[in-house]
């Protein structure tokens, strides 16, 4: 099973953004844009004007940290974004996370859902079967440099013993240490941000990521 690498820019020097993109390109699969709203989580970040003077040739991986994600996707459709990931605790309602998964679906996007350390995999029974991602936070959200929360691991092998073909996405405290675990466990999409930013030697990094 291949491994994606999916650097996060919240831990990329904002002030040279285009330039720490460019550090990445070649070695990595994805690029994460964390979108926060200061009310799902404390913190604000990225929206659709900042990714609009973006230029790069990665897949864009919108994480939305929000609590209208329906209200925000409108926003990324003219951007070509890879994949749309909305949080589960932001959209609780069966019908209302089905209509939201097939508006980023008409959007020509994946669509995601996440979930934070606090809630469980049964939160999602209702969709996981007709989602293209699941994203395991393996810290809180909203801020970078936390430490890695082990249970996570528990959810990810959970969800690919039931669903083998799925994508799992994690997020959190990937560095060296954890991405092995977490791969082990069997998620094939890592989230990481200091680990590859806080590196000098972006390759390496990377490549140290994959195993």
């Amino acid at each position: 099973m291949k491994v994606l690498i999916t650097p996060s820019i919240l831990s990329a020097d904002l002030g040279h953004l285009q330039d720490e993109i460019a550090s990445v390109e070649a070695y990595a699969d994805w690029l994460q844009v964390d979108v926060m709203d200061g009310h799902f989580v404390p913190n604000l970040s990225f929206g659709a004007p900042v990714l609009k003077k973006i230029k790069t040739k990665l897949p864009l991986d919108i994480h939305l940290m929000v609590s209208n994600p329906k209200d925000r996707i409108t926003e990324f459709a003219a951007l070509g974004v890879q994949n749309i990931t909305f949080h589960a605790e932001a959209v609780t309602g069966t019908e209302e996370r089905r209509a939201l998964i097939q508006a980023i679906r008409k959007m020509k996007a994946t669509a995601g859902i996440a979930l934070n350390p606090e809630t469980s995999v049964s939160a999602i029974d209702d969709v996981i079967s007709e989602i293209d991602l699941v994203l395991i936070m393996s810290v809180h959200p909203g801020f970078g440099g936390q430490k890695f929360l082990q249970e996570s691991l528990e959810k990810v092998r959970d969800i690919r013993v039931k669903f083998p073909k799925l994508m799992i996405q994690i997020d959190g405290g990937i560095d060296t240490a954890s991405a092995p675990k977490a791969i082990e466990a069997g998620a094939n999409n890592l989230v990481a941000g200091t680990a590859i930013f806080g590196s000098k030697d972006r390759e390496a990094a990377i490549k140290a990521l994959r195993g």
